[in-house]
């Protein structure tokens, strides 16, 4: 029951095997504490999941942890490829011998979030110092590693360093706005780079070198704790990326390179006039004619580091709304085709499996559901999203499915709290009858919401941090749509002492979902 691999159900086959029932926590490594103003992988992280497996989870949800682009969000990173260094341990320098701890800044930092421009500064002038005692030389081992793991990553992380010192060199701007040839990747014009920046592109290996490794003994210990790593990987790119810049064949690009549709939602109940993202959208028949190469390096390298991949916007695999460049807003745009079972059929022949959980939230067409159905794709269940009075709605827990995942709430939303002080009454009473309770304070709404995910049927449980710590508003991790404040919350140690560990131990049992007990009292 422990062991999550594919099983076979005739033609197709499933994630999660029939009866399994676990549960986890969503929270972003940033969001850790840290003596250096961000979570990283160093010992919190440890600590953390350590703390997960003693109260019977098995699933740790992180969100993307690429370099972000703009906005300090992992959802528009650098590169799909790429880790963020802000999450490099200073710790796990020290125990490299590349840093001391004499080393580490005086500096205080805000326990309760991340003041991101206090925290590139100060870590970045740790990096400089254990990359100048790496250069010094004495770190054979060390050095083997680094070949080896520049040789194994090639496809993405010379075309990722290059592109990194390049913008540095241009002040970060958007590389459209580079001299042209640089933009148009004129080969003697990259050469020249390639000589004449040879340190800078080294330093921008060896830090990706350092998050994969970190990461990668990061899981180890999850996986020794019985913990499984749920990653997130968004469907679309930033247009300011690695990815565009060194594939723009594979995007729908003018010739300057400028994105000729951009990405984005139709009008609907939440926005009159839709969502516009402004990410450059695929050329699918120029990726099937590759064999969706890209694609499959980049879900392969993810897979590295996760279980379990969250696919985000999954409709889009089945249509995306392309809302011509230099609309206003997302109005004009219109459904265009993506590759549909084609590109999972090559994903399932070419990786062995399909480790995937669909984010299908939004509106979902049949022959969305038809995709889901054909490939028996986990799908999300969103409570804070149920209790709209429809009988029929799939998020009600009375209503949601065992091929699912039911979350209290996701990054995306509002704290449970929160979300119950901007409920109307009329919603509030319909909730309250729904779960058979006379009202109760706010105060007691998330535990419910939590209960309610647990005893559902759905395969895994899970709820943000902050649901469990019955936070408010003030420590929602992102407000969609809101370009600034987003992705800085971070608990502090007091609140980890705060978190009830026997209570969720108490209620994982309770309700079957504490896998290991299973296993153990089977054998």
């Amino acid at each position: 029951m422990d062991q999550l691999t594919e099983v076979s159900i005739g033609d197709s086959s499933c994630l999660f095997p029939p009866g399994y029932r676990a549960s986890g926590i969503l929270l972003h490594l940033t969001s850790l504490p840290s003596p250096f103003g961000i979570g990283d992988f160093g010992p919190s992280a440890y600590r953390w999941i350590d703390a997960l497996a003693a109260a019977g989870q098995s699933w740790w949800q992180i969100l993307p942890i690429g370099p972000p682009s703009c906005g300090n969000s992992p959802y528009t990173p650098l590169s799909t490829f790429a880790c963020n260094p802000l999450l490099i341990s200073p710790e796990g320098l020290i125990e490299e011998g590349l840093l001391k701890e004499g080393d580490f800044p005086q500096k205080s930092f805000p326990a309760d979030h991340v003041r991101f421009q206090d925290v590139i500064p100060a870590k970045t002038r740790l990096l400089d110092i254990a990359w100048q005692k790496f250069r010094e030389g004495g770190f054979p081992s060390l050095n083997e590693d680094l070949r080896s793991f520049c040789r194994d990553q090639a496809r993405w992380l010379d075309d990722f360093a290059l592109f990194q010192v390049l913008k540095d060199r241009f002040d970060g701007v958007y590389y459209v706005h580079w001299p042209r040839e640089f933009v148009t990747r004129d080969p003697a014009a990259l050469t020249h780079v390639q000589v004449s920046c040879r340190d800078q592109i080294a330093r921008v290996k060896w830090e990706q070198f350092l998050c994969f490794r970190q990461l990668s003994r990061l899981r180890q210990h999850a996986a020794r704790r019985g913990v499984r790593l749920f990653g997130d990987i968004p469907i679309f790119v930033s247009a300011d990326s690695a990815d565009v810049w060194a594939n723009p064949s594979l995007f729908q690009l003018d010739d300057d390179r400028r994105p000729r549709f951009v990405a984005g939602v139709p009008p609907d109940y939440f926005s009159e006039t839709g969502q516009l993202w402004g990410n450059p959208v695929y050329d699918w028949p120029a990726m099937k004619e590759q064999g969706y190469r890209w694609w499959i390096d980049r879900l392969r390298s993810l897979l590295i580091h996760h279980d379990v991949i969250r696919l985000d916007h999954f409709r889009g695999f089945v249509a995306a709304w392309h809302v011509p460049a230099g609309a206003t807003t997302a109005e004009s745009g219109e459904w265009v085709p993506g590759p549909g079972a084609d590109f999972f059929t090559e994903l399932r022949q070419q990786l062995g499996s399909l480790p995937f959980v669909a984010e299908d939230l939004g509106t979902i067409t049949d022959d969305v559901r038809q995709l889901l159905a054909d490939f028996r794709f986990p799908k999300m269940a969103v409570l804070q999203f149920a209790f709209d009075h429809d009988e029929q709605n799939a998020f009600l827990p009375n209503n949601v499915i065992e091929n699912m995942i039911a979350y209290t709430g996701t990054h995306d939303n509002d704290t449970s709290r929160g979300w119950y002080q901007e409920l109307s009454e009329h919603y509030r009473e319909y909730f309250w009858n729904y779960v058979g309770m006379e009202p109760l304070p706010e105060s007691e709404v998330a535990d419910i919401l939590i209960d309610l995910a647990w005893r559902s049927a759905a395969a895994v449980a899970i709820a943000p941090l902050q649901d469990l710590l019955n936070l408010d508003s003030r420590s929602r991790m992102n407000m969609p749509g809101v370009a600034d404040g987003n992705w800085s919350w971070r608990f502090t140690p007091e609140q980890w002492d705060h978190i009830d560990w026997q209570r969720l131990l108490e209620r994982t049992v309770a309700e079957g979902r504490e896998v290991r007990s299973r296993v153990a009292s089977a054998v």
